[in-house]
């Protein structure tokens, strides 16, 4: 166990966060709404962890690695609720977990990529950038000229974690994509969807009416 391990909450969801995005939460539950009052409370953040296919109400069974999420933007509600922005901050690996409260808390240690040389990298940086730029314009149903490229990251990690966020694919995926160490792996593997994905994009695009794009939206 590393020796920088820390005690989380955990909110277990059907989605997965990375590092470097931010996820829109609505916060109804009262074992979650003591989780944010208690991350409150101790000015302490909570982890984001996809729930295992197969997990039962109540009894939410965590995938191993997840991302550390900072609390911003936080309103709560008449009800009792929250709304608030869950910010990715960093992954994490689950050393042990437990329910001492009404919601899961963990022991977690930190999980990282691997180090990767600039010129290993160099390469799929730059098609995965323009696959990925072609991808999220065609997606948005926006005009060539604008300011996407300007907005990527440019760490390849961080890239690799944003695209992998943006991906219209299985949450299974995600998950594979965040417990991946390896950048240039994570990279290469998303060039490959984006090489199927863009070419689907552009014949919706093109052989529907104006009227059908609402969809890709």
């Amino acid at each position: 166990m590393s020796a920088a391990a820390i005690e989380l909450p955990l909110f277990p969801l059907n989605v997965v966060l990375f590092p470097g995005t931010v996820l829109p939460l609505h916060i109804f539950e009262p074992r979650y709404r003591q989780m944010v009052a208690d991350c409150q409370a101790e000015d302490k953040p909570f982890g984001v962890v996809l729930v295992k296919a197969g997990s039962t109400f109540m009894h939410e069974e965590a995938c191993e690695v997840g991302t550390l999420a900072e609390i911003h933007n936080l309103h709560q509600l008449e009800d009792g609720g929250y709304d608030l922005m869950a910010v990715g901050i960093r992954r994490f690996r689950i050393v042990s977990q437990h329910r001492e409260k009404s919601y899961l808390s963990a022991l977690v240690e930190p999980y990282e990529d691997k180090h990767a040389s600039e010129e290993q990298l160099t390469g799929v940086v730059q098609q995965v950038r323009s696959l990925f730029e072609t991808y999220l314009n065609m997606l948005l149903n926006a005009p060539q000229e604008n300011d996407i490229h300007a907005n990527l990251p440019e760490a390849p990690e961080d890239l690799s974690h944003f695209i992998a966020y943006f991906l219209e694919i299985e949450d299974s995926k995600k998950q594979h994509y965040l417990e991946l160490t390896s950048t240039y792996q994570r990279l290469t593997e998303e060039i490959t969807v984006l090489r199927r994905e863009v070419p689907f994009l552009r014949q919706l695009l093109f052989n529907r009416p104006d009227d059908d794009l609402t969809m890709l939206n």
